[in-house]
């Protein structure tokens, strides 16, 4: 497994060099004059001012150039300095946050990290435990009724489902706010100079390593909306595909024989037929935790979460192309890595998997 690992690890340069150059062929289908917003935050009004930019800058440079420039960057010819260069971790500016892209990132991406880490316990626990009991009792009222479940949580809207939720439990209910944080909490943390460290930018661990369990529960009220509406539609995926796998681990003749040797049903299921169905489980799980880590679009939207997702939405909606693409490569480095856990995941579940 080690020797795998290591050669994943060799052969993710060149995905990404693979990543990098589809962005770009992105990037190079905007004119020079739009592509100038990757090197200055106010674009001038003149043709004359926006051409001396054009030069300085070397957007009218062959390709291949162009390319190495936006890897590594390039010297200032007034200043000296280096600038640009993803490498580097300049993405461009972002009109819509405005700030770097970089910058937008390090702050939206904790705000989808937590509600990844939050979403993703019960989703998969519950997911699969319930895709054990429909298999368990096959065509029988209790799997009829966890089908069904599945079928409405897979066929819902995500908008839909948040819609009814903000309307239930915070517009008729008052229970759980959307956004990260009350007021109250919020003058709390984000003031200058506070006495509360933002270690993670992730309130719910800030606040437990900041000993402030106020803010603690303040912002796991404001996380269980989100979570379960995230949670309850990605159930019924989990739930289908463990119940296939489950069924089809229950028929092996490993399974037959542990019956035959008096074992009790539990057991035979528990730690026989459900281990050896997590892999596909494992599978489907980590690309929809990925998929949080992307940022989760419509559900921040909904529930006013400033994430990545938001960010998404914000930049789309004012034509930020800059910004769209640098959230683009990012999210491709987090999915090439989330593949790799993915792999390694499956021989850690199922020790007949070799890894060759």
């Amino acid at each position: 497994m080690i020797a795998y690992i290591i050669r994943r690890l060799l052969i993710m340069p060149i995905i990404l060099i693979g990543v990098t150059m589809l962005i770009f062929a992105m990037l190079m289908l905007l004119s020079p004059v739009e592509r100038v917003a990757l090197y200055v935050s106010d674009i001038p009004r003149r043709p004359a001012a926006i051409q001396q930019l054009i030069e300085k800058y070397r957007l009218d440079d062959p390709i291949h150039v162009q390319y190495w420039h936006w890897l590594v960057g390039q010297e200032d010819p007034e200043t000296g300095e280096t600038r640009g260069g993803i490498l580097r971790g300049d993405f461009g500016w972002s009109h819509t946050a405005q700030v770097p892209v970089m910058q937008a990132i390090k702050e939206r991406f904790p705000g989808s990290a937590e509600l990844a880490l939050w979403s993703a316990v019960p989703m998969l626990a519950i997911g699969i435990w319930l895709g054990v009991q429909s298999a368990v009792h096959h065509n029988k009222f209790v799997d009829h009724v966890l089908r069904t479940f599945s079928i409405i949580g897979y066929s819902l809207p995500t908008f839909v489902f948040g819609l009814l939720m903000l309307l239930v439990f915070y517009s008729r209910l008052d229970w759980f706010p959307p956004e990260r944080l009350s007021q109250w909490a919020r003058a709390v943390v984000d003031v200058p100079n506070s006495e509360f460290v933002q270690y993670t930018r992730m309130y719910t661990v800030d606040a437990l390593l900041n000993l402030r369990f106020d803010i603690l529960l303040d912002a796991l009220r404001h996380m269980v909306l989100p979570v379960v509406g995230l949670s309850y539609l990605n159930w019924a995926i989990v739930l289908r595909v463990m119940r296939s796998s489950m069924l089809e681990s229950l028929r092996q003749d490993y399974i037959t024989t542990a019956r035959s040797k008096g074992l009790a049903e539990r057991v035979v299921t528990n730690r026989h037929a459900r281990k050896n169905a997590l892999i596909p489980v494992a599978t489907i799980g980590g690309i929809i935790f990925v998929g949080y880590l992307s940022g989760v679009v419509i559900t921040e939207t909904i529930y006013n979460l400033h994430g990545m997702g938001k960010l998404y939405a914000d930049a789309a909606l004012n034509l930020d192309i800059v910004t769209l693409l640098g959230l683009t490569l990012f999210n491709g480095v987090i999915l090439i890595v989330g593949n790799l856990v993915v792999d390694v995941l499956y021989a850690v579940i199922d020790p007949r998997v070799r890894l060759s």
